[in-house]
């Protein structure tokens, strides 16, 4: 039986795309070979590539916006780093919401003089900070769109008067946005696009070349744009997989369709949350995500009655992070809604037997 996968990633992926790509690493394209064994400067695994690009574009409604989409690798850690190191010159802010923000900071002062321009830090990263002004003579704005561990995502974005990057790791693709207000998103795949082992990389270009650094060539988005993302070689599955699940969602009716489907998926797990008095949630009401709901239970007495139910009902991967302790729903794109309404009748009947 398929359990209902939670997982923060790797997460869960449309049966489709599991079926569609499994396929491919027997026999990909009738051709005898597998996905796992072309080349990828093949002209079978480049319409792959330029397809999944496209797409990237479309579904963000930048098309002939100037900006580029690259697959790259390293993670969404490696664009701590890349982002400073192809704009950072003298100082740049950030909004550090939780471990992630955190990372990226820590990376970035290697390059530059970074500054906190507010955080959330002494609310253990229950919520995100608002009020506060981004300096016009920063080289540019880092911000983290959605936070996995503290169950927290930013509803709307500063009218930044410098370029604004933004990591969209766990929320990419989930709902409407206007992409035009960022400079550059990059985000790992492994939540709402393919399996682990690609990062997009979406960048306008015009905002590039102007540091005074010699940067590395595999670290220059310049020359992955001039390569069009194979400068070295490319992981050819994720990036297929990926594809696939781009889609999926264009066949699903888009950002706009998959936003319904995921705010009916957050209503029916916080509704519980709220209404159920053995659970507590995390963060606070107005910053809630909907990819990650995170909650307690109150009644710790019930912990190992609540699991044995969880594993009885196929339920996998709601174990909250040590730095919040608890349980943590992820509710990706790819999550079917009878999903949440499985854990939710597992919170329900727990209630009734306390």
């Amino acid at each position: 039986m398929k359990k209902h996968n939670f997982s923060a990633g790797p997460s869960i992926l449309p049966q489709e795309v599991i079926l569609k790509s499994s396929q491919a690493i027997l026999d990909f394209n009738d051709d005898g070979l597998s996905i796992l064994e072309i080349s990828h400067r093949s002209k079978a695994f480049i319409d792959v590539m330029e397809n999944a690009r496209a797409l990237v574009i479309e579904l963000l409604g930048l098309e002939g916006k100037g900006y580029k989409a690259l697959f790259l690798q390293g993670g969404a850690s490696s664009q701590f780093l890349m982002v400073a190191m192809n704009l950072l010159e003298k100082k740049a802010g950030y909004l550090n919401t939780g471990a992630w923000s955190n990372k990226a900071i820590k990376e970035a002062k290697n390059i530059g003089d970074i500054y906190e321009v507010a955080s959330s830090k002494d609310a253990n990263f229950n919520n995100i900070p608002k009020g506060y002004s981004i300096p016009s003579d920063y080289d540019y704005f880092h911000c983290t769109s959605n936070n996995t561990i503290f169950g927290t995502q930013m509803k709307s974005f500063p009218n930044s008067p410098i370029p604004m990057v933004c990591d969209m790791s766990s929320d990419i693709f989930s709902r409407v946005l206007d992409f035009t207000q960022f400079d550059l998103i990059y985000a790992g795949a492994q939540k709402n696009m393919g399996p682990a082992g690609t990062t997009l990389v979406v960048v306008k270009e015009e905002i590039l070349g102007k540091v005074s650094r010699t940067i590395p060539a595999i670290l220059d988005y310049n020359s992955h744009i001039a390569a069009d993302s194979m400068y070295n070689t490319p992981p050819v599955f994720p990036v297929y997989t990926t594809m696939l699940t781009l889609e999926w969602l264009k066949n699903l009716g888009g950002l706009k369709a998959i936003e319904e489907l995921n705010e009916k998926k957050a209503q029916v797990m916080y509704s519980e949350i709220d209404l159920n008095p053995l659970f507590k949630g995390f963060s606070v009401k107005e910053d809630r995500s909907l990819m990650n709901a995170t909650f307690t239970l109150e009644e710790q007495k019930l912990k190992e009655t609540f699991e044995t139910m969880l594993k009885e009902a196929g339920i996998s991967g709601v174990n909250g992070h040590r730095s919040v302790g608890g349980y943590r729903a992820s509710m990706y794109n790819a999550l079917p809604i009878d999903s949440v309404k499985a854990l939710v009748e597992v919170m329900s009947e727990l209630e009734s037997k306390a």
